[in-house]
């Protein structure tokens, strides 16, 4: 089993920033890969930004050149660096882990992002 603890959000004005860490714990010798997603009220959960093992990242189109992914393996955590933030990023963003981009199979508790205009 593995442990995903998001941590970081909170409620910033439009063009602010955050930054969002998840620490992962238990079996992480089995993750491969990482992600954020993000669910706005009424709104169905979308992909943000994922990351392999090796560090390779992929963000949705409507964070790219915004949002940042990245790993500390020391620390068993990764961080989503969100800049030039907008009312419409405002969502409860969730950490997940698993064996691959599309195998996220474990997901922490959700952190709540709000972004007021």
């Amino acid at each position: 089993q593995v442990q995903l603890v998001e941590s970081g959000g909170g409620s910033v004005q439009a063009g602010g920033s955050l930054r969002l860490s998840c620490a992962a714990s238990g079996s992480i010798f089995s993750i491969l890969a990482m992600g954020w997603y993000r669910q706005a009220p009424g709104k169905q959960r979308e992909l943000v930004a994922t990351i392999t093992q090796y560090g390779s990242t992929n963000y949705a189109d409507f964070v790219k050149g915004r949002f940042t992914m990245s790993r500390d393996d020391a620390k068993n955590t990764v961080y989503l660096q969100m800049n030039s933030l907008k009312s419409e990023d405002t969502a409860v963003y969730y950490c997940a882990a698993g064996s691959g981009v599309f195998s996220l199979n474990y997901w922490g508790q959700g952190t709540q992002v709000t972004v007021s205009s």
